[in-house]
């Protein structure tokens, strides 16, 4: 049986033992009075689960809803410029805010399909997040009237069939008798899975009276039990290689450590065992990149070449969550043979060649720690190559992306947020380490330019959520033109993020994959430091721009203490060589650039 058809199995059962559960529940209810609407039952759902936020853009088939989110004193409905950045937003505040969800509402149609690129995103990288539609009354959609906002071909279903695609479960709420049923369904689901979940809501469904005494029941968001047996069986494997191996093991962290709620339990694993520990730069962070025997990103041929040779020459490798996309393995370059590897993945682990579905390692890694917790002694006398990136000294005054990373590596507190852009900033930040209890966001598998605009707006609110420090985005001038309306939302709430924005005239990693000098990787140069006045701040006082162009200057902005307190929102223009990048770029894009294979051989 195939890992997601266990999974899907153990969905079933944990919604039936989850029904078993409210039918216990004393008929009395203490909660919103003996019966509620269905749209505030699915707000007080959210409301349990942690959401502080919705995000969204409201239409005429949400209207109503939106009334129970704007009255409810526990969320707030943020308001966005348009779906795409909510559905980003929604994205970035579930990644913060790790264990919650994002919530982005749409209308029926326009609304949702203009969301999907943020959704098929979320999905793409393991974030769950709640994409809510408003759509007409069930009487319209089985009457099928050529309504606004459909294709005018009586195709109601025909959004509900795409979001199949990018959504790990979807429900239609059609009748009132099963829907707090299905709403239970998906947002448990959607937390268990750590993937987007779909929900259509009817105008006329969210005004029906259901009781509401099964929010007396929590949602039962743990994962599924291993199966002792196998778990067992599966334990002594691992332990036999870690033997065969003489302790020469590492662990390699990735991406669904961190999605999928281990950050914790992985900490015990390598702090009692001693083992050597990496990351991939998925899951930069999930790991403090202060600790003694953090030996920093692997990234296949890309890497640092003493990361390489450790990672590679280790007899044993423990994969913890990982994500085995092309820029996150240096374009597939692992050379790390399979009998040499044990992954941990959410719902299975695989020994060697062996798979073994529906053994997740949330119940598993605490049982494996205390079995390999013996082997420390002489864990910890393999060396670790220090993680640490000096900023170098260079001849001139020019920012270049040597120089640069470093520099505000040095600018970086405990608790920050650090956004970085696909391209130039997301290849940029990985080689310098971060302070401890940092978040390092960016979405290097999906790669949406401009994603990190809305995801700012997410973040900036899950660290307040959290009790989080400064969010700081690094993103180019050409990715933040496609999603730049979002500044105006941060303004509006007060959000302080401080936004260096690299000013190198065009899509930088698109040259180096393609056309260095061609015209179409070029782009229009705004007025950076008048964007935020123009979005309605108020230079001095609501906002503060900046534009530098030397090393110097940076440093000296950087050391200011005003500056650094970000007290307001803040952006910098950072004026940067046109044909500069960093290290593992250049790299990377070499790789692509033969994969791709734009040039025909003669």
């Amino acid at each position: 049986m195939t890992s997601q058809a266990v999974a899907s199995l153990q969905a079933e059962v944990n919604r039936l033992r989850h029904e078993l559960q409210t039918l216990k529940v004393d008929s009395h209810s203490t909660i919103a009075g003996d019966t509620m609407f269905v749209g505030q039952y699915l707000v007080e759902r959210l409301v349990q689960l942690g959401v502080t936020k919705m995000f969204g853009v409201p239409g005429d088939f949400n209207l109503g809803f939106l009334d129970f989110v704007e009255d409810h004193p526990k969320i707030d409905w943020v308001g966005d410029c348009n779906e795409l950045n909510a559905a980003y937003a929604a994205d970035g505040y579930a990644r913060v805010n790790e264990g919650k969800i994002g919530v982005v509402t749409t209308t029926f149609g326009v609304g949702e399909l203009s969301a999907m690129n943020g959704i098929a995103g979320a999905f793409s990288e393991h974030i769950p997040v709640l994409h809510l539609v408003g759509v007409p009354s069930t009487s319209q959609q089985k009457a099928k009237p050529m309504l606004h906002h459909t294709l005018g071909d009586g195709r109601y279903d025909a959004y509900l069939k795409a979001s199949q695609q990018f959504t790990i479960a979807q429900a239609v709420l059609n009748s009132k008798e099963t829907a707090a049923a299905e709403i239970d369904r998906i947002l448990t689901e959607c937390v268990v899975m750590a993937r987007p979940v779909y929900l259509m809501l009817p105008t006329d469904v969210a005004y029906e009276r259901i009781p509401a005494k099964r929010l007396q029941t929590p949602l039962s968001i743990e994962p599924p039990a291993n199966d002792p047996e196998v778990e067992e069986f599966v334990l002594d494997e691992i332990v036999k290689l870690v033997e065969e191996a003489q302790n020469d093991v590492i662990i390699l962290v990735d991406a669904c450590a961190i999605r999928h709620g281990v950050k914790q339990e992985v900490e015990e694993l390598y702090r009692r065992t001693g083992f050597p520990v990496y990351s991939a730069p998925m899951g930069k962070t999930a790991v403090s990149e202060s600790y003694e025997r953090y030996g920093g990103i692997y990234v296949g041929s890309v890497s640092n070449p003493a990361i390489k040779e450790k990672v590679e020459a280790a007899k044993l490798i423990l994969s913890v969550g990982g994500l085995k996309s092309d820029f996150n393995t240096g374009n597939f370059t692992y050379h790390i043979p399979t009998q040499r590897t044990i992954e941990l993945h959410s719902d299975h682990t695989r020994v060697q060649f062996a798979g073994f579905p529906g053994i997740g390692m949330k119940r598993l890694l605490p049982k494996l720690t205390a079995r390999l917790q013996p082997f420390k002694e002489d864990a910890v006398q393999i060396e670790v190559p220090k993680f640490q990136l000096p900023v170098p000294q260079e001849d001139n005054d020019v920012i270049s992306h040597t120089w640069l990373w470093p520099r505000v590596g040095e600018f970086f507190k405990s608790k920050d947020i650090i956004v970085a852009e696909t391209g130039t900033s997301s290849f940029g930040v990985l080689d310098i380490p971060l302070p401890p209890e940092s978040i390092f966001v960016s979405q290097i598998l999906w790669g949406s330019i401009g994603w990190t605009v809305g995801a700012t707006l997410g973040a900036s609110f899950g660290a307040l959520d959290r009790g989080l420090g400064r969010t700081i985005l690094f993103i180019g001038d050409g990715s933040i033109q496609l999603t730049v309306q979002e500044l105006s939302v941060m303004l509006r709430w007060g959000l302080k993020p401080i936004i260096f924005v690299l000013n190198n005239n065009g899509y930088t990693i698109e040259r180096y994959l393609h056309g260095m000098t061609r015209k179409y990787n070029d782009i229009s140069n705004w007025r950076w430091t008048k964007l935020l006045e123009t979005f309605g701040g108020e230079e001095g006082k609501s906002c503060k721009s900046y534009t530098v162009r030397t090393k110097q200057e940076l440093s000296n902005l950087l050391d200011d203490p005003t500056f650094a307190k970000a007290e307001v929102i803040q952006l910098v223009e950072l004026i940067m060589p046109q044909t500069d990048a960093p290290r593992a770029l250049k790299a990377q894009a070499e790789l692509s650039g033969k994969t791709n294979r734009y040039v025909a051989e003669i």
